[in-house]
């Protein structure tokens, strides 16, 4: 009877018991399938779908002809991985973690081109398993990667690479970055992208949302290992990546004007300048280029943030005389034979107005005279007098003086130009006539003079070409040429730029200094005064000089502006010495190189070995240096094995001979071999040895008939080398009379003639007595 109740006991327990369970077991169900089934099913979707964000890769810069001047491409992200204290590392890290954080910043510090304290800073913080290293370490190069690689994993006087990781902690993750393979080239139209993937300046920044493309998504259902399942895509949109954007600038125009910059700003260390070089006759901009200038690679170090050329409001002076020119011009008030007394202009109240020349003046002369020589008189009463402030305003206006030209850059200023209409006084009215009391930038006075040069249309400045599709290079969009309005005649454009032609040509003209052979130039010089932003009183000593011109007069192909501020030079020579060598250069230069046929008319240089200046190659790509200097004309060797040039010889801005030879040496000296030097000059092997640190011993004079170190033999850079030299009248010895080099040797001889001589001439070949001109021009 006891076992029995006992028995009932229990089963009834056990039913209490199941019942209890299955009540809980269906409560539990109902409340995951009604209260907390939305949870649940939002939670599994996160574990078997997966999303993704597409990233598309951005667009390259080209110019009109294809070259890239920018591009995305490869990159690598550092991070320091940390052990944090008095904790074991994650599973996932292994002893993959920082051990010496001074030890491994030293090693890294000069790769990153971070300060040492900076890195062990990044690499002792706490409470953090992975840090960055800095903005530096954002987006490292190729040749930077393989730099930390070879620390990590070193190669042994073997030769064979260690399989141990020597620098634990330090990991590479691959990404992109943005690369200017040109370094500072056209810099400020290009802009720069930061590490941060935010665009800069420039074309960059300009048409950032056309570059950067559209960003796609991906939508896929996976198993509980992770691995997508089949046809478990639900949904796709592919990135569309950024558009090419072909820019109107020519790649070889654009190196001309950037190798022109270079020499001035080495010989006369100008405050700042900016060069443009247009095609009137379609308002393309072939090459804009500012200095100072930066590497947008290295977009940290930037002295200089203001493009010159559209950012920069300054006094024209007398390159603004070719606007009120135009409109007497067109007014029919110009009579070139017509006279006045020039010197000083008193019909007016206050301080009279002087020509340039302290208010002497040239006497009673005509108009056409009047303009040769700049004079400020002339234009006052053709402007003042003749036009009226009315008249005169409008045709300003016409011409987009004080107005934006709408050139698709960013920053663009739109210079300054007061109410003639209401002026202060009648003075400030007068004093615009030539340029003074008003405030332009040089893409204005582009466009303004284009229209003279291409027949009277003020014409939009074009920088971009076209959009291309980077897969299949179709057009996307194509810019089009944009005549803002017509400001002259036809007729009136022919004479005004015949009257410019006189301003280079003529007897009086002070453009006498950019004259070139061959073609017809017209244009005009301008040196203006600076004015204190504070006080708004004239800088004493402080000028702006310039020059704008165009050739072939009769159908102008190209358009230059020079403009080079503040320059160490002396007054009375500002634009012939300092503007006309690099005007002439770019004109010349950009003239042959588009196949423009001389003038029929114009005398004809004789053929003569003229000198020129060594180009810049310091800082460029040992590929682009080497390309660019043999298509400059120049015979290379590159010493060395680095990817970086860091010297050269010749010498930057040294004045040489076409077709001499130049030595480039890279960041990288191991492996450099010893080369034949039998036949070859003292002066040679002297450059190849300060150039790679031998130290030579000298034996004879002459030419080099033995060498102790053989051809070929790889340098350490601590050997000496001994050469014996003979007279190259010795039999046996290879002269250079007897080799392609003997071109070389010979070029450097007439090189160092030359440039002694050069003490009776300026820099541009000009007699002293054409070096002079006043402020006013």
């Amino acid at each position: 009877m006891e076992t029995r109740r006992r028995v009932n006991w229990r089963t009834l327990w056990l039913g209490i018991s199941l019942i209890v369970l299955f009540s809980g077991l269906i409560a539990r169900l109902w409340w995951i399938q009604s209260v907390d089934a939305a949870w649940i099913i939002e939670k599994a979707k996160r574990q078997w779908e997966v999303e993704r964000v597409l990233n598309p890769k951005r667009g390259s810069i080209l110019d009109r002809n294809g070259h890239v001047l920018a591009y995305e491409g490869k990159a690598y992200r550092v991070e320091a991985q940390l052990r944090q204290k008095g904790k074991e590392p994650p599973v996932w890290m292994g002893d993959n973690y920082v051990r010496d954080p001074y030890g491994t910043a030293l090693k890294l510090a000069p790769i990153l081109h971070t300060p040492v304290e900076q890195l062990v800073k990044y690499m002792t913080v706490e409470d953090a398993n992975v840090v960055g290293l800095g903005p530096s370490s954002q987006k490292i190069t190729e040749e930077q990667r393989n730099a930390i690689y070879d620390l990590q994993y070193p190669i042994g006087p073997d030769g064979k690479r260690s399989e141990v990781n020597q620098l634990p902690g330090i990991v590479l993750i691959e990404t992109t970055r943005r690369y200017y393979p040109n370094n500072a080239f056209a810099s400020h139209v290009l802009g720069y992208m930061t590490f941060e993937d935010q665009a800069m300046m420039g074309i960059e920044r300009q048409f950032d949302q056309q570059l950067r493309g559209e960003k796609g998504e991906l939508q896929v259902i996976r198993d509980a290992a992770g691995y997508p399942l089949p046809q478990g895509e639900q949904k796709y949109k592919p990135a569309r990546d950024g558009y090419n954007v072909v820019l109107t600038i020519d790649q070889q125009i654009q190196d001309y004007v950037e190798q022109a910059l270079d020499t001035t700003v080495h010989q006369f260390k100008p405050k700042g300048a900016t060069v443009i070089v247009a095609d009137p006759n379609s308002g393309e901009i072939l090459a804009m280029a500012t200095r100072p200038q930066f590497d947008p690679n290295n977009y940290t170090k930037i002295e200089n943030h203001l493009n010159y050329g559209i950012s920069m409001n300054f006094e024209p002076g007398s390159t603004f005389k070719i606007i009120t020119l135009a409109a007497a011009v067109e007014e029919g008030l110009f009579d070139p034979e017509a006279t006045y007394l020039s010197g000083s202009y008193t019909n007016i109240p206050g301080k009279p107005i002087n020509d340039h020349n302290n208010g002497v003046g040239w006497g009673t002369i005509t108009f056409l005279e009047g303009v040769q020589r700049s004079s400020n008189v002339a234009f006052v009463k053709l402007g003042y007098e003749g036009l009226g402030q009315e008249r005169l305003y409008d045709y300003f206006q016409r011409f987009g003086i004080g107005q934006k030209t709408g050139i698709d850059l960013p920053g663009e200023e739109e210079g300054i130009m007061r109410d003639l209409l209401h002026p202060n006084s009648q003075r400030d009215v007068a004093v615009t006539t030539f340029g003074q009391g008003v405030a332009v930038t040089a893409i204005q006075q582009v466009a303004a003079v284009g229209a003279i040069a291409n027949g009277g249309e003020l014409l939009k400045p074009l920088i971009v070409k076209e959009l291309r599709d980077p897969h299949t290079g179709q057009v996307v969009k194509r810019y089009q040429p944009e005549v803002v309005r017509r400001v002259v005649s036809e007729q009136t454009s022919k004479q005004v730029r015949d009257v410019l032609e006189t301003v280079v040509n003529g007897e009086h003209g002070t453009g006498r200094a950019f004259r070139i052979e061959g073609y017809h130039v017209a244009g005009k010089t301008g040196t203006a005064q600076k004015y204190d932003p504070k006080t708004g009183e004239i800088i004493p000593g402080r000028y702006i000089a310039s020059f704008i011109g165009f050739a072939p007069v009769e159908n102008p192909r190209l358009l230059v502006y020079v403009v080079i501020d503040e320059p160490d030079a002396p007054y009375t020579s500002l634009t012939n010495l300092v503007v006309a060598p690099v005007f002439k250069s770019v004109m010349v230069n950009s003239l042959q190189y588009l196949q423009q046929q001389p003038d029929l008319d114009q005398p004809q240089p004789a053929p003569t070995v003229q000198e020129e200046r060594m180009p810049n190659f310091v800082g460029m790509a040992a590929s682009v240096a080497v390309q660019k200097a043999q298509k400059a004309g120049f015979q290379t060797e590159l010493v060395g094995t680095g990817t970086k040039i860091v010297s050269q010889s010749p010498a930057a801005y040294e004045k040489v001979l076409p077709n001499c030879k130049v030595m480039l040496v890279t960041d990288r000296l191991e492996g450099v071999r010893m080369p034949d030097f039998n036949g070859k000059s003292l002066r040679e092997v002297m450059e190849f040895a300060s150039l790679t640190g031998l130290s030579v011993s000298v034996n004879g004079s002459g030419f080099v008939s033995e060498q102790s170190i053989k051809p070929g033999t790889v340098l350490s850079g601590k050997e000496t080398l001994l050469v014996t030299l003979v007279p190259a009248s010795v039999p046996n010895v290879t002269t250079p009379e007897n080799t392609d080099e003997s071109k070389n040797q010979s070029t450097l001889g007439q090189a160092e003639t030359k440039t002694g001589d050069a003490s009776s001439t300026d820099e541009t070949g000009a007699p002293a007595s054409d070096l002079s001109e006043s402020a006013a021009q």
